[in-house]
């Protein structure tokens, strides 16, 4: 297994120089940042990171603001009282896509939002108090609790809003792989333990936000 040293040095020479790899990394939100997002706008990035789900980001975002109109601009308390009827009036709006289960993910996905702001006070607080060291534990609980929330889905919504996480993506599964850390895509449960010791490793030495780990990660893959 090797260190941080070899992954900076590596993203050194792929970028060319210290200040064009800093060009190239995400920063995540802080948590006091986190904990000022409105619960409807983690609904809205929620509902948005579902409905991107195997589409092309552009046509969903350009359709939004027609779903921020249909789903009461994603306020909790209205989402979660839309029925199995007004989901099949919906059905008939053009302006939307017009998947059935993602649109009926909605208000499931409202329902586990306030049942989060009800023991934490908001969701934000839920988001921005959970420990990096225990990022897949976050999409664990999300894609458990939610609807639609399987896959890479979880962790796609948690760094759409700014929460630092790692994400498993094809590039990041390699290097995985070639670190010997996992032997295929980590899903599993021991899989994503020993990925996740593999980041707070390297989180421990570096110092640097997981996103920006990730990232480092999946440039070692030749694409």
């Amino acid at each position: 297994m090797r260190d941080y040293r070899w992954l900076h040095e590596f993203c050194l020479n792929r970028f060319g120089s210290a200040a064009a790899l800093e060009a190239r990394l995400p920063t995540p939100r802080s948590p006091e940042a986190l904990r000022q997002i409105a619960d409807d706008r983690y609904l809205s990035t929620l509902a948005l990171r579902v409905f991107r789900a195997g589409l092309k980001h552009s046509l969903v975002d350009a359709k939004w603001p027609a779903f921020e109109q249909a789903f009461f601009g994603f306020d909790l308390d209205k989402v979660v009282l839309m029925g199995g009827e007004h989901i099949e009036r919906l059905m008939q709006d053009a302006r939307l896509i017009r998947h059935l289960g993602k649109l009926r993910s909605v208000p499931r996905n409202a329902q586990m939002l306030m049942d989060i702001r009800t023991e934490h006070g908001s969701v934000g607080n839920l988001i921005a108090d959970w420990p990096v060291t225990d990022i897949t534990g976050l999409w664990r609980l999300l894609s458990k609790q939610g609807n639609q929330l399987g896959g890479l889905s979880a962790p796609r919504f948690l760094r759409m809003v700014g929460k630092d996480t790692f994400v498993a993506t094809d590039d990041v599964a390699a290097a995985l792989k070639a670190q010997n850390i996992v032997d295929k895509k980590p899903t599993s449960q021991r899989d994503l333990a020993a990925t996740q010791a593999y980041f707070n490793e390297l989180h421990a030495q570096s110092g640097r936000p997981m996103c920006q780990l990730s990232v480092m990660l999946a440039s070692t893959v030749n694409n």
